[in-house]
């Protein structure tokens, strides 16, 4: 502790500027505006993130007919497109999206999957190499105006440019016709979002398809035509349109899908009818198709067909699902005032899981991401089971988890199934309905769908085992090896560790953003407007970094440059701490302070020793020796100190006399940026009586040095710790250094036994104890 000059204090500390303010030499750009990483603005995005005066889209509406074939799992399909132009431009050509392509066997994502070998290897590596050749890229047979006549064409790998035979100019449309046919992939064996899966037990398949015909590749004020190949990580960039889409299945399959079915009557039985009736009425699950009616369909395999229409209005994609094995449940959800009908498709494997725990999932979801963004628009939503393990489209989801053959599952499969369906229902808000570009910015999609996810989670109940979202968990990727990290703002295909960058580190730091640095009412409203701003229309980075400024009227441009454009991460240290006091100048108390110190000081080993070891001084033998300052107390106080004190006391104003009077603690403390990305302090101080105080310091603290500053903490009471980032605010990656004075951070090694694969968890565990209990009570 020292103490404090009275000038000083009254003066000095409160003429000079805050401590850390001098100018140093470190890089001054953590604070730089945007400005030139973002484009200019212009009459189609404004500089407030909203969408121009002049802002326009694309719009493409079809019409599918498609059948699938169940003996040699494949489709044939023919649609028809109607393509309108809305740009100022005018186009000579137009660019659709073929996916499916992907399954080429020499399509651009196999040739360049990357890969090494080892001396030693599974056989299922081995054969997963040596596999023969599945050929799932699309078979166009025809391209054809509305009158029939052939349009040249060119396929490019995943994309296909249709030449146009005349310009089409501003508010144009262009109708044309596409035949084609695929097979279809085993999602098993080859991955993929989409596919089959065989279940053996039962000779039956179920089918999820997606990216099955061609679509219409989006082209905008931003990029012109979105054409970047597909590779299988970067996404999909789509234009709305309405949708009426024919599905001729073998007549016992049940067909969930995007949209609303036009022709219950034609493919559903009358108690399927009232059933289904009953559950567009109902709080709770109604089953529309029980899983009696499903297994007995299982066996009799119908040979007839039956076709499904379906229509959506106002969506960018279109995916449905097949098979006789499904059981079909739904009920009512009331979101704004409007009738949603949430609904579940999913084999007998997945039960009783699955008939628990989806449909209210898909619920829950609806209820908790209209709160935070915009009110569910579509009439339905749905979760389906099958071999994909988590994919989204609008309206519909593909699904994984299921329990165990014996129908009991462990709790990381309940929370699995809940999480996954949470994260894929929710994409119907990012990226189905606000319409970000997934081939250039996975984190547009995935990170602020994870982050509401996240929301979601915790509000299904108290405690959930959330993955992501909270800072702690994203610290061991934040500190990861730089060689292995990209900074968010990079393309979809170029992204490394895409879990951790694409979804865990937006989602954190949105989180860190509504928890820290703009507060969960600023933040919220941002947000919000952010969606209602962009529903049904193609935001960009700008467009969401600019309205959650220009909505909350804080500037973020330094979180955005640290968070999302490098790589570095949270770790601040502190450093020091100086304890100051103020001189009172009362000789009383000074000189009083000064003998305690001097009392508590510790004696020195020879000091100790000398107490012991020297029995009488050469003073003490003779006392003659002795003479003025043997019996001299310098801490004593004498009518001089107390005539001077008493003159200083005359020359202070009242708010000076105030002040000397007040006891105040000063605590100098040193903070260090040792890992690069700056972040508000959030100081927690403990003080002698056992109370704690939390401080919260703004991240523009650094603007001046982003380095090293050092900050001022004036409190009433004596501080004994000084503690940052106590709550795991910050994702910070090194806790050692948050506490003055440094405390010893445990860790622990584990020992253990190791043990065999497939233990049973823990509903198998309790059954069996059960069991066991009942045969040998009854012995």
């Amino acid at each position: 502790m020292k103490n404090l000059l009275t000038g000083l204090v009254f003066f000095g500390l409160a003429a000079a500027p805050f401590a850390g303010m001098a100018q140093s030499n470190t890089d001054q750009s953590k604070f730089k505006q945007l400005q030139q990483e973002l484009p200019t603005p212009n009459t189609y995005r404004s500089a407030s993130g909203a969408p121009g005066h002049q802002y326009w889209q694309q719009r493409a509406d079809y019409n599918i007919k498609v059948e699938l074939n169940d003996e040699n799992q494949s489709i044939t399909g023919s649609e028809t497109i109607t393509y309108t132009n809305n740009s100022p431009d005018v186009l000579t050509y137009l660019w659709l999206q073929l996916d499916q392509n992907i399954f080429e066997p020499n399509s651009m994502a196999n040739s360049t999957r990357t890969g090494n070998l080892n001396e030693k290897m599974s056989l299922q590596a081995v054969e997963y190499m040596t596999r023969e050749e599945f050929d799932g890229g699309f078979k166009i047979k025809a391209v054809k105006d509305r009158n029939g006549k052939a349009l040249k064409y060119t396929v490019n790998n995943t994309m296909m440019r249709v030449d146009l035979p005349t310009d089409l100019k501003p508010k144009q449309s262009f109708t044309f016709s596409i035949d084609w046919n695929h097979n279809i992939n085993d999602q098993k064996a080859l991955g993929g979002r989409s596919g089959y899966e065989y279940f053996p037990a039962d000779g039956n398949y179920l089918y999820e398809m997606a990216q099955w015909f061609p679509r219409m590749a989006v082209y905008d004020d931003v990029n012109g035509w979105q054409h970047k190949q597909f590779l299988g990580s970067g996404e999909f960039a789509l234009p709305f349109g309405d949708y009426k889409v024919s599905i001729t299945v073998p007549a016992d399959h049940i067909v969930g899908s995007t949209g609303e079915l036009q022709n219950a009557s034609q493919v559903l039985t009358s108690t399927q009818q009232k059933r289904w009736a009953d559950a567009a009425k109902a709080d709770k699950p109604v089953v529309i198709v029980t899983q009696d009616e499903a297994a007995k369909a299982e066996k009799n395999k119908a040979k007839g067909k039956k076709t499904w229409v379906y229509a959506a209005k106002n969506v960018r994609d279109f995916a449905w699902a097949s098979s006789r094995k499904f059981i079909w449940d739904a009920m009512n959800v009331k979101v704004g005032g409007k009738n949603v009908l949430a609904m579940s498709y999913y084999p007998k494997e997945a039960n009783p899981l699955w008939g628990q725990y989806s449909t209210e999932s898909v619920a829950h979801t609806l209820k908790v991401y209209s709160k935070h963004t915009i009110d569910y628009p579509y009439p339905v939503a749905i979760s389906v089971h099958g071999p994909v393990g988590g994919m989204e489209y609008p309206m519909l989801s593909f699904n994984g988890y299921r329990p165990e053959a014996d129908g009991t599952y462990s709790d990381r499969t309940k929370y699995g199934l809940i999480t996954v369906i949470i994260h894929e229902v929710g994409h119907n808000f990012f990226p189905m309905i606000i319409n970000s570009d997934e081939r250039q910015w996975t984190w547009m999609d995935e990170g602020l769908n994870t982050f509401v996810q996240y929301l979601a989670e915790q509000e299904w109940e108290r405690n959930y085992p959330s993955s992501r979202g909270e800072p702690s968990k994203i610290v061991n990727y934040m500190k990861s090896a730089k060689n292995t990290q990209v900074p968010i703002m990079t393309n979809s295909e170029s992204v490394l560790q895409f879990g951790n960058n694409a979804y865990g580190k937006p989602a954190t730091a949105l989180n860190i953003l509504r928890e820290t640095v703009m507060g969960r009412e600023l933040f919220d409203y941002a947000f919000k407007e952010y969606a209602n701003r962009w529903a049904f229309k193609h935001p960009m980075p700008a467009d969401f970094f600019r309205t959650m400024e220009d909505a909350s009227g804080v500037d973020l441009d330094w979180f955005w440059r640290g968070w999302f454009y490098t790589t570095d991460h949270t770790d601040i240290s502190i450093e020091d701490v100086k304890w100051f006091t103020i001189d009172s100048q009362n000789p009383e108390f000074v000189n009083a302070q000064k003998r305690a110190e001097q009392n508590k000081a510790p004696k020195t080993l020879s000091e100790q020793r000398n107490l012991k070891d020297i029995q009488k001084t050469r003073v003490e033998l003779r006392p003659e020796l002795n003479d003025f300052y043997n019996t001299y107390d310098p801490l004593a106080v004498t009518a001089a100190d107390q005539q001077k004190y008493q003159s200083f006391l005359k020359g202070l104003t009242p708010e000076q006399k105030k002040a000397l009077d007040s006891g105040l603690n000063f605590y100098e403390v040193g903070f260090k940026n040792l890992g690069g990305l700056v972040m508000p302090l959030v100081v927690k101080m403990t003080f002698e009586d056992g109370t704690e105080e939390v401080v919260n310091v703004p991240a523009e603290v650094w603007r001046y040095n982003n380095e090293e500053i050092t900050k001022v903490f004036v409190t009433e009471k004596p501080v004994v710790n000084f503690e940052l980032d106590p709550y795991l605010q910050t994702a910070d990656t090194e806790l050692s250094n948050n506490y003055f004075p440094r405390r010893l951070a445990p860790s622990r090694f584990e020992i253990f036994q190791q043990q065999e694969r497939n233990q049973p968890n823990p509903m198998q565990r309790q059954n069996s104890t059960r069991s066991n209990n009942s045969n040998n009570s009854g012995r």
